[in-house]
């Protein structure tokens, strides 16, 4: 009989920026193992094409507007999600930014805010709508639920000139383990992501020039960029019924850079 704790069908997941990047990468693999997903970004025309991609796998798929930094906007789009879908399973607070890398001496308070709000309050106010949900299910008997956010190897390496963005990382790896204790005894297991260089839009900045590359890529182990489908293999595990003991965890995805 084949194993089949990693098949998704009749779970819904919610992944903010979720049409692009990591976030693409992780719903695609989510819907393939037959999972409904709802996405949220703030490019609308991005939004779509993500939709388009996803619904070749047949399951159910849609996205919204959603600017994570903005609570009402967060709590009108969960209201959404929920009208949709009925339940969330696993909410993944995938949604975030960078800057350019200036010295820390440089940061003006605008931008320090700027970066917190987007991601460390969007991952509060996401997960915050999420767990209220999934502990209201788990008080009517449907007890579990899958909290995850995305931090990153800057929140435990030294991210010179990028200290207002490893700040907020590490801000979500200690939320992610406080959620983790506090709501166990609900079924519901709260990890975080933490992925290394990999290929996207956030980063094309920094592997597209010359002198980062030949500094930075000889020194993964791996000896190659991270890719967006690198991390569906991660969700699909973190969704499924196998993980459920399984919590309070940081899974480094970075091709081995950090050990090197």
């Amino acid at each position: 009989m084949a194993y089949n704790a990693f098949d998704l069908t009749g779970k819904v997941a919610l992944i903010t920026g979720g049409n692009g990047g990591i976030g693409l990468g992780m719903a695609d693999a989510i819907a393939q193992a037959g999972g409904d997903v709802c996405i949220w970004g703030t490019n609308e025309t991005k939004n779509a094409a993500a939709v388009e991609q996803l619904k070749a796998h047949g399951t159910k798929v849609s996205s919204l507007t959603c600017n994570v930094a903005n609570e009402k906007e967060v709590k009108d789009c969960f209201a959404e999600t929920l009208s949709q879908y009925g339940r969330v399973d696993g909410c993944f607070a995938n949604a975030g930014i960078s800057s350019s890398k200036k010295s820390f001496l440089d940061i003006d308070d605008e931008e320090w805010h700027r970066m917190l709000g987007v991601n460390l309050d969007g991952v509060y106010y996401t997960l915050q709508a999420a767990t209220r949900h999934m502990v209201e299910r788990a008080e009517n008997g449907d007890a579990g639920g899958r909290l995850v956010a995305t931090a990153s190897l800057a929140a435990i390496s030294g991210a010179a000139r990028n200290e207002h963005y490893a700040a907020t990382k590490g801000g979500v790896i200690s939320m992610i383990r406080a959620l983790s204790v506090e709501f166990a005894g609900k079924g519901i297991t709260a990890n975080a992501i933490l992925p290394g260089w990999i290929e996207t839009a956030m980063t094309e900045n920094a592997i597209g020039w010359q002198k980062f590359s030949d500094a930075v890529k000889p020194r993964i182990p791996a000896k190659r960029w991270g890719q967006p489908e690198d991390f569906g293999a991660i969700a699909v595990y973190i969704m499924s019924n196998a993980s459920s003991y399984h919590t309070g965890d940081s899974f480094l995805i970075d091709g081995g850079y950090f050990l090197f």
